[in-house]
């Protein structure tokens, strides 16, 4: 069970990915975009057939992820459940992949300010960051020469977990 759940998260994270890169219209570097697109078409290729790309958004990436989690969380936890309770528990789940993948841009942005700010990804998960972290720049003032914008949209996302949570009775 371990597995089916960390392949869906994997995959599921790719969909999300690069629903989030042609949402913001980001660039990727080659290799990203090939890795994402190699481990997506086979999905969202034929997604698109049946759900078109609305308003510049890449609606078939994000529906690919929502079955994805909802096929992992069947088999993992409601075989034989009804069906709105495996709808309920994967969109739990879908929103909580949505959160922790803003997390892990975030976490992985604050590495590289420490370690490599030059190294090559840098650019590019900066800029998938920028839209989640632009309108927190406006609020939240510099300390010194510290940005503490990503701190606080990390502890935004925390709370928004918890909230979720709640919601969802978990």
């Amino acid at each position: 069970m371990l597995i089916v759940d960390t392949i869906a998260g994997l995959l599921g994270a790719v969909l999300l990915l690069r629903f989030w890169m042609q949402a913001i219209r980001v660039r990727p570097p080659s290799s990203v975009a090939q890795f994402t697109f190699q481990l997506s078409d086979w999905l969202v290729r034929p997604l698109r057939r049946v759900v078109p790309g609305v308003g510049g958004f890449d609606w078939a990436s994000l529906i690919g992820a929502f079955l994805i989690v909802f096929l992992a969380t069947s088999v993992l936890f409601f075989v034989g459940a009804p069906w709105q309770t495996v709808l309920l528990a994967a969109l739990h789940r879908f929103l909580q992949w949505i959160l922790y993948g803003f997390m892990a841009m975030l976490v992985i942005e604050a590495i590289f300010s420490w370690v490599n700010p030059h190294a090559p990804l840098a650019p590019f998960i900066r800029a998938l960051n920028e839209p989640l972290l632009r309108p927190l720049r406006k609020v939240v003032p510099l300390v010194g020469n510290l940005d503490l914008s990503l701190l606080v949209a990390l502890i935004l996302l925390q709370i928004a977990q918890l909230v979720l949570g709640m919601l969802f009775g978990r």
